[in-house]
């Protein structure tokens, strides 16, 4: 699913088109509807870390970061926000607000939420626990292991 190009030097580089805005099952019923979630059929990675962001005050943002390993899996659960998604060149915006769909994030994509709606919350699926080693906290060191230049390109 993610495709890994060779960069200068031999890394490899993920670029934001890889991520992908994916629908989940909804099955609709009078008394409600339901949407699930399977590892490895709606999503491309095994799950091992679940969490909740939600009560955001207004115009504050998360995020702010990539991940070396992780994979994560994004969705409004309720109201609505945007991911802003980055490879070091390219910049990509996603509306989520549904939450029978899905934005497919994989590692070394840098990633900022903002615009959240009141009330809204953020479901995050991720493929790996916590470890504080696989966060690329810095843009500027997220642009040295990427190995590009300091350009960015908004599509």
């Amino acid at each position: 699913m993610v495709k890994h190009i060779q960069a200068l030097g031999g890394r490899s580089v993920v670029h934001v088109s890889t991520c992908k805005l994916m629908d989940l099952p909804k099955i609709t019923d009078i008394r409600g509807n339901l949407t699930f979630i399977e590892q490895n059929i709606h999503i491309p990675f095994k799950i091992k870390r679940v969490y909740f962001l939600y009560d955001i005050p207004g115009g504050e943002s998360r995020g702010g970061h990539a991940h070396k390993n992780l994979e994560q899996f994004i969705i409004a659960a309720s109201g609505s926000f945007d991911v802003i998604l980055d490879d070091g060149v390219k910049t990509k915006r996603h509306h989520l607000n549904r939450c029978y769909h899905g934005l497919y994030v994989p590692k070394m994509v840098w990633r900022e939420l903002n615009n959240f709606s009141s009330g809204s919350v953020c479901l995050v699926l991720a493929s790996e626990p916590f470890e504080e080693e696989d966060y690329i906290r810095s843009y500027s060191e997220f642009k040295k292991i990427t190995n590009k230049p300091l350009l960015k390109q908004v599509i």
